[in-house]
């Protein structure tokens, strides 16, 4: 049985899935709080053949977790995590996760997001100030304080282990487990004033992209000659037949 052009296949599948998350990654490397996708490849070992043939699964993307560089901009509006918990918000259909703490305040004092989604404490109810109480600090622990009185406080959630990620809005992320409020601020703080950039090394993906790329042309050119020398060896037993 022919082997080389099904493996020579498989890899070029799964490295067109890498290639696209990377491409992803790149477009957003200025993204606040954007969770880069990684792949996680398998082995499939196929027995069919008289000698056992590895395949490359698809692949099965996931959002890495790792912290981005915290950036400091001065306004009292931006919040970003010291730690893996996350901020959340109020979407459609549930709580949306995230890193970005960028905030605006409406006229009625709601705080939310730059998307107008409404940031929630660590029960999920809405955060609200007084507009007109003068400028907010946030302390380490997410309370919110106006002229020295706590008038909320922040919700910090951390994912637990194992829940599956998907994507919501940009830098939003959704989990199949609920996450579980922060209580004791040791590994996990909020910082004023600053924004969490995207944890994208841009370098890093820029290499891992050419690299890609390269293996992708060769495994093309593996289909292409196992391809002539089909075509030669069909010409060359139908002459002789």
């Amino acid at each position: 049985m022919e082997t080389s052009l099904p493996v020579a296949l498989s890899g070029q599948i799964a490295m067109e899935k890498r290639l696209e998350t990377l491409a992803h990654n790149l477009a957003n490397v200025r993204t606040v709080g954007f969770r880069a996708e990684e792949v996680r490849f398998e082995e499939l070992l196929s027995r069919t053949a008289p000698d056992p043939v590895a395949f490359v699964t698809e692949g099965e993307t996931y959002l890495s977790n790792k912290s981005g560089a915290l950036t400091q901009t001065g306004n009292p509006l931006d919040l970003a995590v010291r730690g893996e918990a996350f901020f959340a918000y109020q979407g459609q259909n549930g709580l949306i996760y995230t890193r970005d703490g960028r905030m605006e305040v409406t006229p009625e004092g709601t705080l939310q997001t730059l998307t107008g989604r409404p940031l929630v404490d660590s029960g999920g109810a809405p955060l609200q100030i007084d507009p007109a109480g003068g400028p907010i600090v946030v302390s380490a622990g997410g309370m919110i304080h106006q002229n020295g009185q706590q008038v909320g406080a922040i919700g910090l959630f951390r994912i637990p282990q194992g829940a599956n990620l998907s994507r919501a809005d940009t830098s939003g992320v959704r989990s199949d487990r609920p996450g579980v409020p922060v209580v004791e601020f040791t590994s996990d703080s909020v910082v004023q004033g600053y924004v969490e950039e995207a944890n994208v090394n841009p370098i890093m993906e820029m290499t891992r992209l050419i690299t890609l790329q390269r293996a992708f042309e060769s495994a093309a050119k593996v289909v292409d000659t196992n391809d002539q020398s089909l075509s030669e060896a069909i010409r060359t037993l139908g002459a002789s037949s």
